[in-house]
C-alpha cells in the first residue's frame, strides 16, 4: 500500500503560525511526525505547538526570521542538539509588502520581498540539505504561487519571487537527487489567508480571479495539505523537481 504517513520522521515548516503552513504542520502532526512550527514571533509558533500538543501530536515553536541569516543559524543549531536530524523542510513564510506596477515599487519593498520570499528559502534549504544528504535522504518543500507561473496586475514583484523559489526547487532537484534529497514546490492559488485578505475582500480582484479560475471560487488553507503530505511521504519517493499547481485550474 501507498504509504502517506509520516511516522518517526522529523519536519520543520517555516512559516507554521498561521494558514497554508499551519494547516500543513497540524497534518503532519496527525500523520506522526514531530513537528518544528518556525514564524517571527513565539508567541504565535508556540500557540501552534501547544494546540498540536493538545490534540495528541508532538510539535515545538521555535522563532525563527528566515531572511536573516544568523537566526537561521540558531534555528539549525537547536534542530540538531534537540533531534539530531530532519527529515522534512516546509518553506512557506512569505511577504508582499507592495501592490503596484514594477516600475514604481520602492527598493525598499522590493529588498524585502525578496529578502523573505527568496533569501529564507535559501538559507533554510542551504541548513537543510546537508543533515538530508548525511542522514540519507530527505524532502525539501517550497511553498510558491501561481504568481510564479503567471503574473497578475500589480503582483509583479512578488511574482518575480515566486518564480526564483519555482527555479530554487528545480536546481536543488537537480543537485541533490543523487543523494535521496527530493526538492518539490507547491504553487497555490488565491487561498483564505491572513496573506490574500485583501486580495479577497476586494471585489474588483476577487472577481478578476474567479473568473480565470475554472472551480470558480478561492481555496481554503487546508487544500493545499494533501500535496505537502504526498511530498513528504514515502508515497511520493520518485518525485522531485515538481511543480504542483493548486489553484483551481487558474493557470490553465
Amino acid at each position: 500500500m501507498t504509504d502517506f504517513s509520516l511516522n518517526n520522521k522529523i519536519a520543520l515548516v517555516n512559516g507554521g503560525s498561521r494558514g497554508i503552513g499551519e494547516a500543513i504542520a497540524r497534518s503532519f502532526a496527525q500523520h506522526g511526525a514531530t513537528v518544528i512550527a518556525a514564524s517571527r514571533k513565539q508567541q504565535a509558533v508556540d500557540a501552534v505547538a501547544q494546540s498540536i500538543e493538545a490534540a495528541g501530536g508532538t510539535a515545538v515553536g521555535i522563532a525563527c526570521h528566515a531572511g536573516k541569516a544568523e537566526q537561521v543559524d540558531a534555528l539549525f543549531q537547536q534542530i540538531q542538539s534537540r533531534f539530531g536530524r530532519l527529515d522534512v523542510l516546509v518553506n512557506n513564510a512569505a511577504t508582499n509588502p507592495y501592490f503596484g506596477p514594477i516600475i514604481d515599487a520602492p527598493e525598499a519593498a522590493y529588498d524585502k520581498t525578496f529578502q523573505v520570499n527568496c533569501k529564507g528559502y535559501f538559507l533554510m534549504a542551504q541548513h537543510a540539505a546537508p543533515m538530508m544528504v548525511e542522514q540519507g535522504g530527505g524532502s525539501i518543500i517550497n511553498l510558491a504561487s501561481v504568481e510564479g507561473l503567471r503574473p497578475s496586475p500589480m503582483m509583479g514583484v512578488y511574482s518575480m519571487t515566486k518564480a526564483a523559489v519555482i527555479m530554487l526547487t528545480k536546481a536543488m532537484a537537480k543537485e541533490l537527487g543523487g543523494s535521496n534529497v527530493r526538492s518539490n514546490c507547491i504553487c497555490p492559488g488565491l487561498t483564505d489567508t491572513h496573506f490574500a485578505k485583501v486580495l479577497i475582500n476586494t471585489p474588483e480582484i476577487h472577481e478578476h480571479y474567479l473568473h480565470g479560475a475554472p472551480m470558480a471560487r478561492h481555496a481554503q488553507p487546508e487544500e493545499m495539505v494533501g500535496a505537502a503530505l504526498y511530498l513528504a511521504s514515502d508515497a511520493s519517493s520518485y518525485t522531485t523537481g515538481a511543480v504542483l499547481t493548486c489553484d483551481g485550474g487558474s493557470s490553465v
